[in-house]
């Protein structure tokens, strides 16, 4: 194991120059080797795991669900809180902001982008609990494209530009973490969903974030400082693909239901789709049976 993270650190060194020396020894940014050998286990997790699962009976998962969404809810908000009082005690120039000019604020800003790295390991844990709860239409070439390049993204950019302009999508995200993850915190209490509105604006949230930060990342391309233009091509990239699977995510859950709901309607069958409406045609029936009987 040793040999195989001195080559592959000789190789990323020589690919993509020195690193930052103020992440040397933290934990999991040494190598790459266990980052990689996380990924891998995940996605062997996503291919077997609904085999293992399918002659089994699905797991509730409730109780730990409400902690674990909690618990990723409130370091969302601590790594919002830090990032945006990290930045402002910086000072922080949001058009272009290079790794090595923020002082103090540079290591702040250094130690919850860790913690942002290290919850997209946490974060595998959304996918396991839709296996255990076999609820495998989630889990789409998104969510798993989504969480497995995430991990492996960040490691590279907390060994080479863990500061600077590689704030702004982290802050984003960690805010829409707050809402996503506190939603399905309370989604996981059945008392509590007929008061879930917002899902519908999570994923347009995202959308918006993607949008954004591809317009910040440009900024830096625009007016460049001493930030590596070649991460940023590179989150451009990544954002753009992003936007293409989340838009057709959105179509597909939200346009076609809408889509299919106003069809069922205009057919005369509301009674599928409108919980008080089908009551109302079962009572209905109800009574033409008994009055068939009377008569």
């Amino acid at each position: 194991m040793e040999f195989l993270d001195k080559t592959i650190n000789t190789y990323l060194d020589v690919w993509l120059g020195p690193r930052d020396p103020r992440v040397k020894g933290w934990l999991l940014l040494e190598n790459y080797t266990p980052t990689f050998i996380f990924s891998v286990l995940y996605l062997l997790i996503v291919w077997l795991g609904p085999k293992y699962m399918r002659n089994k009976q699905p797991f509730s998962c409730r109780r730990i669900l409400v902690v674990y969404n909690l618990g990723l809810t409130l370091l969302s908000l601590y790594m919002f809180y830090e990032l945006v009082t990290g930045v402002w005690e910086g000072g922080y120039n949001f058009f272009c902001q290079d790794t090595h000019s923020g002082g103090e604020a540079d290591m702040k800003i250094i130690r919850v982008l860790w913690w942002y790295y290290f919850s997209k390991l946490i974060e595998f844990m959304d996918t396991f609990f839709f296996i255990l709860r076999k609820n495998n239409h989630q889990i789409t070439v998104l969510h798993v494209y989504h969480h497995a390049t995430m991990l492996n993204i960040w490691w590279f950019v907390m060994n080479w530009v863990p500061c600077g302009h590689s704030y702004f999508g982290a802050t984003l995200n960690s805010f829409i973490h707050v809402l996503m993850y506190s939603y399905y915190g309370l989604s996981a209490v059945p008392a509590m969903r007929p008061y879930l509105w917002w899902k519908k604006y999570i994923t347009q949230g995202q959308l918006t974030q993607f949008v954004l930060t591809i317009f910040q990342t440009s900024c830096g391309v625009v007016w460049p400082c001493a930030f590596p233009l070649g991460w940023l091509y590179f989150q451009i990239f990544y954002m753009i693909s992003l936007i293409i699977l989340f838009t057709n995510f959105y179509i597909q859950t939200y346009n076609k239901k809408a889509s299919s709901r106003r069809k069922e309607y205009q057919n005369g069958s509301t009674a599928t789709v409108n919980g008080y409406t089908n009551s109302f045609s079962s009572l209905e029936n109800n009574v033409k049976q008994r009055k068939q009987r009377k008569d």
